[in-house]
């Protein structure tokens, strides 16, 4: 089992060690969410072996300033043969649905420049576009033809879905499939072949997650309810949840889910 996305840098030094010595997954998809966090993913990446590492920019804060973008890239320049991703990057859709003046030219230009760079090292993008932006993200994907794509925690209508089912775009599924019918839509929607499980910590789950640290073994919670949702073997699903994840983010490449064993 592998935590597509998470930001294990975000825990409290208490609630990291924590989840270190009572972690059950084989491993966890570790973004990133500005240069200082890029910063400390790495150094949990060295000291762990579950944890791989992606960097990038979360589009859902203040505009950085142009240096802190080009340190970040600079930064995927010397690193990026041992890293998992760029990511977490995107547009800033909650963001934007607070502020109506926001201008989203200056993060279109940040994304741009994160897909262009997943372009030139062959690396998976993770993406925080949902809504009207997964369309603006599939643009940019397509102009710079980059194949390896994954939607983190994906919300939108059939017509994005098509067309990320047929450019092949990964999404991954969090705990709130248990009480979402928007999210159960979108599992009974697209194909298996093409979804992963995620947490996305820091954020905490309502239902039978209530009052609970988000913790990667949560995974295992919602590969059973995609099984129930797509009417297949436990099994079944959670073999090809992990397939998918393993291959998706080449972390055979690594060794190290081999050493952790």
């Amino acid at each position: 089992m592998i935590d597509a996305h998470i930001h294990l840098d975000w825990y409290e030094p208490n609630e990291q060690q924590l989840l270190i010595n009572t972690l059950k997954a084989d491993g966890m998809i570790a973004v990133s969410s500005d240069l200082e966090s890029c910063q400390r993913v790495w150094q949990l990446a060295q000291a762990y072996p579950f944890v791989y590492p992606a960097f990038g920019w979360h589009p859902e804060q203040e505009l950085p300033s142009a240096q802190e973008i080009d340190n970040i890239i600079q930064t995927l320049d010397q690193r990026f043969q041992d890293i998992a991703a760029i990511g977490e990057v995107g547009l800033p859709y909650y963001k934007k649905h607070k502020e109506a003046s926001l201008d989203v030219t200056p993060y279109q230009a940040i994304l741009e420049r994160f897909v262009q760079a997943a372009k030139k090292y062959d690396l998976p993008i993770v993406l925080h576009a949902v809504y009207e932006d997964a369309s603006a993200a599939c643009d940019l994907l397509e102009k710079y033809k980059v194949k390896k794509a994954h939607f983190h925690w994906f919300k939108g209508d059939k017509a994005i879905m098509e067309r990320m089912i047929n450019n092949q775009y990964m999404i991954s599924i969090t705990p709130d499939c248990w009480y979402e019918e928007e999210i159960q839509s979108i599992i009974k929607q697209y194909p298996l072949e093409l979804i992963m499980a995620e947490t996305d910590r820091p954020w905490r789950f309502k239902g039978p997650f209530q009052n609970q640290m988000t913790h990667p073994n949560m995974i295992m919670e919602v590969i059973k309810k995609i099984a129930e949702i797509k009417q297949q073997p436990f099994d079944k699903v959670r073999q090809q949840i992990s397939t998918n994840t393993t291959g998706f983010y080449g972390l055979k490449r690594f060794n190290k889910l081999n050493k952790q064993g």
